[in-house]
């Protein structure tokens, strides 16, 4: 029988779905999951990469001709498509409200990003790994200290993750196990 401290905490399983959004990345520099999430349910995942018909930067081997990734550019912007506004896009194009609603991202947002959110209607945003410092973080910290959203990063226990990939990701997950589940 699975006990309840065995299950991941909802914090978990929603960072669990953004990372497993993030592999479907085509960014080379960052590969970027998210999920929106409201009441308890997903309502979105994004993650980052090329803009729709656009060539992937995976695909082709590099971002652009001559640079194998976008950070290696100190003028050039990124091609992609960040995860949180293509789940924020993928809301909007279902029409599905995102005010009020949570997002779980794998990195912490850009400031782009961080004002997309807020103006979403967002008002969490749970993350797994950090970006901003220096001037950037008192801007985030100022959207903070003025109430528009609350951050706060969160990280995969080892046992849970272990727990997934072991039980669930590596092998069927609809078949009976030896008392597994059983009481």
């Amino acid at each position: 029988m699975v006990s309840d401290d065995q299950r991941p905490t909802w914090d978990e399983y929603f960072l669990m779905l953004a990372k497993l959004a993030a592999t479907r990345s085509t960014c080379l520099a960052f590969p970027v999951g998210a999920v929106i999430v409201k009441n308890k349910q997903v309502v979105a995942t994004g993650y980052n990469g090329s803009p729709s018909g656009s060539a992937h930067c995976t695909t082709q081997g590099y971002c652009y001709p001559g640079l194998s990734s976008c950070d290696a550019s100190k003028t050039l912007p990124s091609r992609a498509v960040h995860a949180e506004a293509n789940a924020i896009a993928q809301a909007a194009k279902h029409g599905i409200s995102t005010d009020g609603a949570s997002i779980y991202v794998t990195l912490e947002p850009c400031l782009s990003c961080l004002k997309l959110i807020i103006s979403a209607g967002i008002k969490e945003i749970f993350y797994e790994t950090a970006f901003n410092a220096g001037e950037k973080a008192l801007v985030r910290d100022s959207f903070v200290d003025e109430g528009l959203v609350i951050l706060k990063q969160v990280k995969l226990s080892e046992t849970t993750a272990k727990r997934a990939a072991d039980l669930f990701l590596l092998f069927s997950t609809s078949v009976r196990k030896a008392n597994v589940y059983l009481p």
